[in-house]
């Protein structure tokens, strides 16, 4: 479904990737982990367009999309849930949910898709008119992933959705990101906790310093005594 190619990125002069070259079948979980600045956020944000590759190229079912604008990306369906949450604040739960089918035109799908995110996520059903801003931040983090499905993806990429929540709301949300690709999504998930990822991912990428130091199953990386002591806290 994906195919990333050698990319380099850079911010400024400064080279945040360093010829990356990642793949995601459709159907399947890949993450991505590794620590602050090894270049994960950077490579979801040179595929969804708003970064630019200088080299590489980056092909969605078969059409190279590196160096089209982000807006083009999403209507592909390849839809990222920013890091941060990065909901709409002012807006209510519904509004933002609203926002996340902007392009689409099916309004009976659309109602479809609401009823199926709220099922998901009962605690958004209860709060619809409330404003996103006033949300725990575990229902915000629900709140984001709701807005990203209600765009209809082919591939769901989740920037760190585990960040700065508690750890049964950590719980919800992986089960969500399960139930969400058993249900046929595909998924890319940077994570930075790397023992809850690689234990729902079907394969795992380790980038180190803009590079991937280390790939397999997400089995085999929970097995790797590299992986263990470096980002699992095992001496």
């Amino acid at each position: 479904m994906l195919k990333v190619n050698g990319i380099h990125t850079f911010y400024g002069k400064i080279e945040a990737l360093k010829g990356i070259s990642v793949e995601v079948q459709e159907g399947e979980i890949v993450t991505l982990i590794g620590a602050n600045g090894a270049g994960k956020s950077t490579t979801l944000k040179t595929i969804s367009g708003q970064l630019s590759p200088k080299e590489g190229t980056i092909e969605f079912l078969g059409e190279t999309i590196s160096g089209m604008p982000s807006h083009a990306v999403t209507a592909k369906r390849v839809i990222q849930v920013p890091e941060g949450r990065r909901i709409f604040p002012q807006m209510t739960i519904r509004e933002n949910l609203e926002m996340g089918a902007f392009l689409r035109k099916d309004k009976d799908g659309i109602a479809a898709d609401l009823e199926h995110v709220l099922e998901l996520f009962p605690r958004l059903r209860e709060r619809l008119a409330q404003k996103g801003g006033t949300l725990s931040g575990g229902e915000q983090q629900m709140l984001a992933i709701a807005r990203g499905m209600m765009a209809r993806p082919q591939l769901l990429m989740l920037d760190e959705p585990s960040m700065g929540l508690a750890p049964v709301i950590v719980e919800v949300i992986f089960g969500t990101i399960k139930k969400l690709n058993e249900e046929g999504t595909t998924i890319l998930l940077v994570e930075q906790n790397a023992a809850m990822a690689l234990q729902v991912a079907d394969r795992g990428y380790v980038l180190e310093t803009g590079t991937v130091a280390l790939e397999g199953t997400g089995k085999e990386l929970l097995r790797n005594e590299r992986v263990r002591k470096t980002y699992l806290g095992e001496m």
